[in-house]
């Protein structure tokens, strides 16, 4: 499968990249950038042609799919363009700053048989699926609570997630993590009870939040995000007679043995899995879907529920800045 990408992002470089490169059924063709120079140099690393320009590459006719790692506020109109010439799309999170145009590409890439996969990566890692498995096998009755956290420390001040002209913000580059898990093992239909972002003044964006949800089976889920502290990423499932929980969950690096701890009221277990790459399994997922049609959990309604949730919980914070705006929506451009 001959793959073009569409900017060149550093979770591009660092990771995705050198997972599509490593796939035995990925042919790098080209990667574009608006500057030359950066193009060239993704270019020497994972192979493929440089191309100056992101609708140069839409031109090609070498390019059977398209890889978006493009800032937020751009991805609605550039995976429009893919979907529209024709190409599958892999798409960093989050796919879009709305959920109006979530809604819109989803029906547009299913209208025209393409592949729409947002790259929500954590959810390829076997540890979620192994903790689905025990909660599905009574490990701990019946879920009652969920909480996620996902935190990190402030970034570059030149990073993108200070700027709300190009979709900046915490609660869609880290917030979606706990409200993608509460999803996960909730199931849809949930209802923010209340939200919270704390707005950094000097840039207009969202450093930090917290969101009470509540799943329509009475189970509730208290999820914390920020880019403003010490680094967090777990999450435990609660139920009526024990608790599962995850102490890397959103981020570990391919050379980790995941844990999942068990605790009843009588014993402790810690299961340790096999080492896993998540960008590699997303990958994977990607060139299966556009392969076989393996239907993946990095498409359809879920995207749709999980842009929606997003959107619900901003319009609950007090005070929380507008979504970023695009150049309007899909199918107007």
């Amino acid at each position: 499968m001959r793959i073009g990408v569409i900017g060149c992002a550093d979770i591009a470089r660092r990771r995705t990249l050198p997972a599509l490169a490593a796939h035995p059924g990925v042919r790098l063709a080209a990667i574009a950038s608006r500057d030359p120079a950066k193009a060239r140099r993704f270019a020497d690393l994972f192979g493929g042609d440089p191309v100056t320009g992101y609708a140069a590459l839409l031109e090609r006719d070498d390019v059977d799919a398209v890889y978006v790692p493009l800032p937020a506020a751009l991805h609605a109109a550039w995976v429009e363009r893919a979907l529209r010439s024709g190409r599958h799309v892999l798409a960093e999170k989050p796919l879009t700053t709305s959920a109006a145009d979530t809604e819109a590409l989803v029906a547009l890439a299913a209208s025209r048989g393409l592949a729409l996969l947002e790259n929500f990566m954590f959810l390829c890692h076997s540890q979620h699926a192994r903790v689905r498995a025990l909660v599905a096998d009574g490990a701990i009755g019946e879920v009652r609570g969920l909480t996620a956290e996902f935190a990190f420390p402030p970034v570059p001040a030149d990073s993108t997630l200070y700027r709300p002209d190009l979709g900046g913000g915490v609660l869609t580059d880290a917030g979606v993590y706990p409200l993608r898990t509460a999803l996960l093992h909730l199931g849809p239909g949930l209802e923010v009870r209340g939200a919270h972002l704390r707005i950094d003044e000097e840039h207009g964006v969202d450093v930090s939040g917290s969101a009470l949800l509540a799943a329509p089976g009475g189970a509730t889920a208290h999820l914390t995000w920020g880019a403003d502290r010490a680094y967090r990423s777990r999450y435990a499932l609660w139920g009526s007679t024990g608790r599962i929980e995850l102490p890397w969950a959103f981020t570990p690096p391919a050379t980790h043995r995941a844990v999942v701890r068990v605790e009843r009221r009588d014993r402790v277990e810690e299961l340790t899995l096999p080492a896993e790459d998540h960008f590699a399994g997303a990958v994977a997922a990607f060139v299966a879907r556009v392969r076989d049609g393996a239907p993946s959990v990095l498409e359809g309604a879920a995207l749709v529920e999980q842009a929606r949730l997003v959107d619900r919980v901003r319009r609950a914070a007090p005070a929380a800045p507008a979504a970023p705006t695009t150049a309007g929506s899909p199918g107007t451009r």
